[in-house]
């Protein structure tokens, strides 16, 4: 009976009672050593004979051997892989060796899991029990992660137990504490009923309620101890008390056994054929395991072999003189594959091994192959350690801190980085390093002064090492133009002008741009677009370089064309970690193009990716997509972003506050907003120099609606009797298209001049315009102006706007609706969107009864 954990067992079996509804829940079970976790999994184990229990356990022996802990889980099902899409089953295949390396996304093999597990759960729902997390490779833990925020509708439960060192930000966990005195004392009751008060008060109160602590500390006391006739040791803190409880027991076994003990702790993953051949070429055999296993601390099961408890391993391991720990990783190294050989071959040397590192160099490269990148950044880092020669262990620590990054890993690959920086290197070498160093930064939220740093590694490499040298000049061109950081962009100018292309032109070009040629640098600008839409680049950084620039050119339509593109490519690839950026200008095109909720569902979509694969720093740039929509429809508890406060006070007709908060502002995308606050806050002249130069932008851009926003500044600049034919001219050139909001603000300024001109009929038409605009938007405060100048027109507008047929979705639901109705198959919708089909259906189950339709047909009709 497991005593005192009646809540933990009530949460669980809430867990399993979904997975039998079809629906899917995770739960992370945090606690020290011995406090009870393993028990609460396996009396789960024993109650859910309806569910498939698939179950691993990390190893810390393990912990370097890519997907270890994923091979373990789905052992019993691999037979079930055939029913992935190809290119999952692929993945999955690669990462589990079982077929040829394909380098796939660690996300591609998160996804294939999570729809083999869906698969798996539409026949029988499916209970996954990971014990001991924090000893899982990294990239087991990255996938079953990810694919564990994704159940939704797939009737599976997945529950992790661990203690401290496994991160899971995000999934909902159940921290155990020790038994209450009441349980710990029934505890010792039903072990040692022969135990004086006395003593059982002193146990329940040094062990701290730990389960574990309470069944070995006694079992360490003699009988006159136990009866309360002898003082007790000391108080140490639970986990040291068990594991010297665990080294007394291990201390009592013959020579032998001791030894095939250690041996067992030492290879990890318990192989008993192993376990045997390493302890027969030292002297032990199968009787000296037969000896520990009758003293309670093996366990033998078949051709495995394992311990009672994990820190029974600890303490045989721990309590070993470091010349046996070297013979018994000898031994093992001789008794292993070779995957696993070199690290015992390593955890047996005792100096700097060359042929070692080399192969602990391969074993990284094959994790990286296989989409263990996350598992070779602490191989490469091994394989550092071990190498002789300071070039060598400079070249491996780099490695190590490239691959961390790459994983996501920013706090590893900011002290991997620093190691490799104190060891130095050649100049190729740093600036590799410089990379890494910049990336850290940058997804750390801290990328100031990391231009200058890759402008500095970049230079001495020019003539070396050219495709390098560029590539970092153009990572250090897009982080330094956003931040202003204009001696660094200018540097960077400077030094890509001996690169010939046009991405190189570019890099000039903005240059020019921070002393406002626009007339020279928009052109450039334009035209590395225009080749990058006739011809897209293989590199993702230059693509999304592109994708930047199309941006300050005001050209929405490229930038919605780029980064759809691009967002298709990483859908298909699998790279969730790239798409959170692409994500990112897709929103930014969308809320252009009037989209708002398109954009708010891609925004949702974005920053749960980021979320997942450790991009923090992406939330607050997506935010912003948000805070301008609410800023636009005039709701201050979305608006948090202080860029957007100038345009909210705006919408609020707080125009002092408004000019206040944009008076100064620099970028040329804000002086339209400034010029109507100044205006309207009668101060004109305050509005100078903003208007001079989004004018002079928008002459160089080229845009309609650029031309068309310049104009209208103009009206609201000039005197009453000029001002119509500006905002006449505006409307016009607003009909070629692009950015509905900016023409709704146009058409009624222009409304509210034909009326107060006494041109009423002629104002209605812009001033419909501006209200179905305003309506469509939800710019509620605006439509609200609108409406009050059509009637003071004469004509009765509706009191209420239109309702969106698509607004009763939900960000998801909307995003598998516009799929769906577009034809996409509701697996390649879930393969787009990283879910699992039957989620996909979920959701669309609920969408058609909002919208009042039954079919697809209906559907693609609707939408």
């Amino acid at each position: 009976m497991l005593r005192g954990r009646d809540t933990e067992l009530a949460e669980v079996a809430r867990l399993v009672e979904r997975a039998r509804s079809g629906q899917s829940g995770i739960l992370v079970f945090r606690g020290e050593a011995g406090i009870g976790k393993s028990a609460v999994l396996d009396q789960l184990d024993r109650q859910v004979c309806e569910l498939q229990v698939l179950r691993a356990t990390g190893v810390e022996a393990e912990a370097t051997l890519p997907f270890a802990g994923l091979q373990m889980l789905l052992r019993p099902v691999l037979d079930h892989l055939d029913a992935l899409p190809g290119v999952q089953a692929s993945a999955l295949r690669s990462a589990l060796g079982l077929a040829e390396a394909t380098n796939e996304s660690r996300f591609l093999v998160g996804l294939a899991v999570l729809s083999l597990l869906s698969e798996l759960a539409a026949r029988r729902p499916i209970l996954c029990l990971i014990d001991d997390a924090h000893w899982l490779d990294a990239a087991s833990a990255d996938v079953l992660l990810f694919a564990a925020r994704r159940l939704a509708a797939d009737g599976v439960a997945m529950v992790f137990a661990t203690r401290d060192g496994f991160d899971a930000p995000g999934l909902p966990e159940l921290r155990l504490g020790g038994l209450d005195r009441a349980a710990a004392a029934e505890v010792l009751a039903e072990r040692f009923p022969g135990m004086a008060a006395s003593v059982r008060d002193r146990v329940v109160r040094e062990s701290g309620g730990n389960p574990l602590a309470l069944i070995e500390l006694p079992s360490g006391l003699s009988a006159e101890q136990r009866a309360g006739r002898d003082v007790m040791p000391g108080a140490l803190p639970a986990t040291d008390r068990v594991l010297a409880a665990f080294g007394a027991q291990i201390d009592e076994l013959p020579e032998h056994a001791r030894l095939a003990v250690l041996v067992t702790a030492a290879e990890g993953s318990g192989d008993l054929g192993t376990v045997l051949q390493a302890a027969r070429a030292l002297g032990a055999d199968l009787e000296d395991l037969d000896v520990a296993e009758r003293a309670g601390l093996l366990r033998i099961s078949g051709v495995s072999i394992g311990f009672r408890h994990p820190l029974i391993r600890s303490a045989a391991y721990q309590r070993a003189p470091l010349s046996l720990r070297l013979a018994v990783h000898q031994a093992l190294a001789g008794a292993v594959d070779a995957e696993r050989r070199v690290w015992h071959q390593a955890a047996a040397a005792t100096a700097p091994d060359e042929a070692i590192a080399a192969r602990l160099e391969e074993a990284a490269k094959a994790a990286v192959d296989r989409g263990g990148m996350a598992t070779s950044a602490s191989i490469f880092e091994e394989a550092a350690l071990l190498s002789p020669e300071p070039a060598e262990r400079s070249r491996r620590m780099t490695l190590a801190a490239r691959a961390a990054v790459a994983s996501g890993r920013t706090e590893q690959a900011a002290a991997l980085a620093e190691r490799a920086a104190e060891l130095g290197g050649d100049p190729v070498l740093n600036a590799g390093l410089a990379m890494v160093r910049a990336s850290v930064a940058f997804e750390q939220g801290t990328p100031q002064g990391a231009a200058q740093l890759l402008a500095d590694r970049a230079e001495p490499i020019v003539g070396e090492d050219p495709g390098l040298a560029f590539t970092m000049l153009t990572m250090a061109a897009a982080n330094a133009w956003p931040l202003g950081e204009d001696d660094a962009v200018r540097r960077v100018a400077r030094l890509a002008g001996s690169f010939p292309g046009r991405t190189a032109q570019a890099i000039g070009a903005l240059a020019r741009l921070l002393d406002e040629d626009y007339a020279s640098g928009l052109p450039t600008l334009a035209a590395l677009v225009a080749a990058e839409r006739a011809q897209p680049q293989d590199s993702a950084l230059a693509r999304i370089f592109v994708t930047s620039a199309a941006l300050f050119l005001g050209d929405d339509e490229a930038v919605g064309e780029l980064a759809a593109a691009d967002v298709i490519r990483c859908r298909n690839q699998g790279l969730a970690g790239a798409l959170p950026v692409t994500l990112h200008a897709l929103a930014h095109a969308q809320l252009m193009a009037g989209r708002h909720r398109d954009a708010s569902a891609t925004v949702s979509e974005a920053i749960e990716l980021a979320t997942d694969t450790g991009q923090s720093h992406r939330i607050g740039q997506l935010n912003a997509i948000t805070a301008r929509i609410a800023a636009i429809e005039g709701d201050p508890e979305r608006c948090h972003d202080p860029a957007h406060r100038g345009l909210l006070n705006l919408t609020m007709g707080q125009h002092e506050q408004a000019l206040r908060d944009l008076d100064g502002a620099t970028p040329v995308f804000d002086a339209p907003d400034l010029v109507e606050a100044a205006v309207r806050a009668e101060a004109p002249d305050r509005a100078a120099g903003a208007y001079a130069r989004f004018t002079a932008w928008a002459e160089a851009a080229d845009r309609p609606w650029a031309h068309a926003v310049a104009l209208r500044c103009r009206g609201l600049l000039s005197p009453a009797e000029e001002a119509g034919e500006h905002y006449a001219r505006a409307v016009r050139l607003h009909r070629q298209g692009g950015r509905p909001f900016e023409r709704a603000r146009t058409e009624l300024l222009h409304g509210e001049w034909l009326r107060r001109a006494r041109h009423r009929a002629e104002a209605r038409s812009p001033l419909r315009s501006a209200l179905e605009i305003f309506e469509r938007l939800g710019a509620t405060p605006w439509a609200k102006r609108a409406r009050a100048e059509l009637r003071a027109t004469g004509e009765n507008a509706p009191a209420d706007r239109p309702t969106d047929a698509l607004a009763v979705l939900t960000p998801q639901e909307l995003q598998i609706v516009r799929l769906a109705a577009a034809g996409v198959s509701n697996r390649d919708i879930a393969a787009q969107l990283f879910l699992s089909h039957r989620t996909v259906e979920y959701h669309l189950y609920k969408a058609y009864p909002k919208l009042g339709i039954g079919s697809r047909q209906e559907l693609a009709a609707l939408v």
